[in-house]
């Protein structure tokens, strides 16, 4: 059996066309500002998130850390969901590198900020608080289902933002996955956003990259934040024209991941000490619980890993998965056949 690798969207291998695309590719120094298929990438990123320029970095975790030093400033504040990205598995970055402080609003379970909340978490002017200078969301939303936020929730919040002089920035990785579970376009996800980055290297397959994407001042200042965060590439055209590639060819393909999920989220609902509400599975994450009945995680992952399957312990009885290109339906059925083999019937 050819190995089954669901620990992340990260795992995948650029396809055929991106390799040639990266061959072939126009090259010149982009710290100069002088790589064509890198200005060609940045420009393709803006036209589809409605945006007036875009900055290529080389991932998602520097994406966001460029975005929140632009703008925040030392002893700034941001409000940002408890399970957000950001704040779960980027190491602090705003804080270690920025000085900017995080403060966590709990996330809903389809991964909004309740309003309410963050309206109670604005800080009022007064020299004992940080100052609010922006509200962080995530679309999709990894640590809560991968579900996708709707156009209305994103009007909504950034309308309170408006109303209190915040900005808003959205870790969109995945926001394509989002458009495409909505039935909606990244520029739509993305009007009501004062930044937004996505990435290149989970759904879209190519194997490096994200992009922010903002008006033009703003990249103007994340240039200079990406410099100094050692993100200045040379010759970058060889991995910007994978870039290309994948925007051209892979978002339209991520529905079929999303129904890869589903189908995996119903099989694991109906193993005997699973717990899954298929109905919440919406895009390419899938989270299962299992009762104390079942084996401990980490001898599944290990029972699983012997029958070639690989997904990742989120937790003591916590496993996740991720569907992405390269996995087929027949690749769901043989994952779920390595999992009845690893439960007690």
């Amino acid at each position: 059996m050819n190995p089954i690798d669901l620990r992340s969207d990260t795992v995948t291998q650029p396809t055929d066309a991106m390799r040639r695309a990266m061959a072939d590719a126009r090259l010149g120094d982009d710290v100069f500002g002088e790589d064509p298929t890198v200005r060609q990438l940045e420009e393709r990123a803006a036209e589809l998130t409605g945006k007036e320029d875009a900055l290529f970095v080389p991932s998602g975790t520097m994406a966001n850390l460029v975005s929140l030093l632009t703008h925040c400033g030392r002893g700034d504040e941001f409000i940002v969901g408890d399970q957000a990205h950001i704040f779960y598995y980027e190491q602090g970055g705003s804080a270690q590198v920025g000085g900017i402080h995080p403060r966590t609003v709990a996330n809903q379970p389809d991964g909004i900020l309740d309003l309410e909340a963050v309206r109670h978490a604005i800080r009022a002017d007064d020299v004992h608080f940080p100052r609010s200078r922006l509200i962080a969301l995530e679309n999709t939303h990894n640590r809560c289902n991968g579900t996708p936020l709707p156009p209305d929730y994103l009007r909504a919040i950034a309308a309170l933002a408006a109303d209190h002089g915040l900005k808003i920035h959205v870790d969109g990785a995945r926001i394509f996955n989002a458009a495409a579970a909505l039935g909606v376009t990244v520029r739509q996800l993305a009007q009501n956003a004062d930044s937004l980055s996505f990435c290149l290297s989970k759904g879209l397959a190519a194997p490096v990259g994200s992009l922010v994407c903002s008006d033009t001042d703003f990249i103007m200042q994340a240039r200079r934040h990406r410099k100094v965060l050692g993100g200045g590439m040379r010759q970058a055209g060889v991995l910007a024209a994978a870039g290309i590639v994948a925007l051209a060819t892979m978002t339209d393909r991520l529905v079929e991941d999303h129904a890869n999920a589903r189908q995996l989220a119903q099989g694991l609902a109906a193993l005997p000490g699973a717990r899954i509400d298929p109905a919440i599975v919406r895009t390419n994450i899938v989270y299962v619980d299992f009762e104390s009945s079942a084996p401990p995680v980490t001898e599944m992952l290990s029972r699983l890993a012997e029958q070639g399957v690989r997904v990742l312990a989120t937790g003591p009885r916590q496993i996740r998965a991720v569907t992405h290109f390269g996995i087929t339906a027949e690749d769901i059925e043989q994952a779920l056949a390595a999992f009845r083999r690893c439960l007690p019937r």
